[in-house]
């Protein structure tokens, strides 16, 4: 009997609990919206041309942008929507550099661009807000001035606002810029921005058009996001007591006026990549902790966990935050199933599975992803080219699950603040406590030994 326990029962559940949990929580629900996006794309009715393009105000907010300022708007001057129908407000935050002169620059290349310049110094939230307050049209777009518009982004935004009445905001695609990933010379600075590209890739194109289309989007893109003035007007605006701003706004909009929150996937925005591990680290950081600001600031019987299935703020909470500690545990678990008698094969394997998995998720997001890049054959054809790459996703957002975990941790007690420590820094910084803890224990350690040879020698 002992026998038959041990060679079919508590292997069996050991897969069960540690490898179809996993395929049932994360897993399925991925290849299930893999269906889902395909269904959509058979039904996309076609959209029609307004008559008149509505007036729409772009907000850019301004801090320190000197460098990316005069191309982000070159993209707006040469996009394929009407200039006459764009008004403009850069709103600077306090910028210590020359923004000013290259926002006088742009004025002077591109006079049939309306642009307005708003001083503000009180965050990026009331610098929004600000630009608000002063704008007039139809539609209310803001983007970030480190990065630029393809060519039809504004076009096809207002089209699908235009097209689908039932939509109150939608947030476009983010994606990283192909030409600044090839510039480094190092191939290992190279990979590292490639999977992040493609990891932006299908969490645009994939993951937040699946939300869309299911109607359960967490957050908007404070990169670049589109409202109906109308509704904008309606909500508190932006919140300034959160680094998540885009994200509150979201909960507003979903909440508060009971409107749809979705993407429109063909309004490109690039951004650069990212500067390195430690700009990664305290980015994850910042987005990990400002979910849970907004978590705080609504109001908490509209958060009930009984709600997990039809409310995907809840789902997101969840799978972010509470379950972020058993996460971990299950991986510390692993090691420790092998000293109950579990051989490495087995647990390795189970690991091999899972990740797996996990790879053949992102291959059915990348043919999504291919997919709905055709309009735009550049960086379809760049991203094509990475389908080697698209196999590392898994081990990346194995780490980027230890970076939020650690955002979690420091939320706890540390105070909320766009700039957060660098990992260089906390390594630092643990480095000097475990010296420190060590000294002690050296120091403890070596009285203690003083004192029983000292009772030894008496005792002679």
């Amino acid at each position: 009997m002992n026998t038959f326990l041990t060679h079919v029962i508590n292997p069996f559940f050991y897969w069960l609990a540690w490898v179809i949990i996993p395929l049932i929580v994360e897993v399925i629900p991925s290849i299930g919206s893999f269906f889902v996006l395909l269904r959509q794309e058979h039904k996309k009715k076609r959209m029609e041309e307004p008559k008149i393009w509505p007036d729409i105000v772009l907000i850019i907010p301004v801090y320190n942008s000197e460098d990316s300022l005069e191309r982000c708007l070159e993209s707006v001057h040469d996009c394929d929507y009407p200039n006459e129908h764009i008004e403009v407000y850069l709103v600077n935050n306090q910028s210590s550099d020359h923004s000013f002169d290259a926002f006088a620059r742009a004025q002077a290349k591109f006079p049939n661009l309306r642009l307005n310049w708003l001083n503000s110094g009180q965050g990026k939230s009331r610098a929004l807000n600000l630009a608000i307050y002063n704008s007039k049209g139809s539609y209310l777009i803001n983007i970030d001035s480190d990065g630029y518009l393809e060519k039809s982004a504004l076009r096809n935004m207002i089209l699908r606002l235009e097209n689908y009445p039932e939509y109150t905001c939608l947030t476009g695609s983010i994606l990283t810029r192909p030409d600044k990933i090839e510039k480094y010379k190092s191939f290992k600075s190279r990979l590292f921005r490639k999977i992040e590209f493609c990891e932006y890739c299908q969490a645009f194109l994939a993951g937040r058009n699946f939300a869309s289309e299911t109607n359960s989007m967490y957050t908007l893109s404070g990169a670049f996001s589109a409202f109906r003035m109308s509704s904008i007007r309606k909500s508190h605006l932006y919140n300034t007591e959160t680094i998540s701003e885009d994200t509150e706004i979201t909960f507003q909009m979903r909440y508060i006026q009971k409107q749809k929150v979705g993407i429109c996937v063909d309004a490109i925005y690039f951004t650069d990549p990212i500067e390195g591990v430690n700009k990664l680290y305290t980015q994850r950081q910042r987005w990990q902790r400002g979910s849970l600001e907004v978590a705080r600031l609504y109001p908490q019987s509209k958060l009930r966990p009984w709600r997990f299935a039809k409310d995907t703020n809840i789902h997101t909470l969840l799978f972010d935050h509470t379950f972020a500690f058993p996460r971990m545990i299950w991986y510390l678990a692993l090691i420790v199933l092998m000293c109950y008698g579990f051989s490495s094969g087995t647990v390795l394997l189970s690991m091999g599975v899972i990740f797996l998995f996990y790879i053949i998720c992102g291959y059915l997001y990348f043919y999504i992803a291919q997919y709905l890049l055709k309009p735009f054959p550049e960086t379809r054809d760049y991203y094509m080219k990475q389908w080697g790459v698209v196999a590392l996703l898994p081990f990346y957002n194995f780490v980027v699950f230890f970076i939020r975990l650690a955002g979690i941790i420091n939320s706890i007690n540390t105070q909320s603040s766009w700039k957060t420590d660098t990992l260089t820094r906390e390594a630092d910084m643990f480095r000097v406590a475990a010296r420190e803890n060590l000294g002690k224990i050296s120091g403890a350690i070596k009285k203690f030994r003083a004192k029983v040879n000292y009772e030894d020698k008496y005792y002679e």
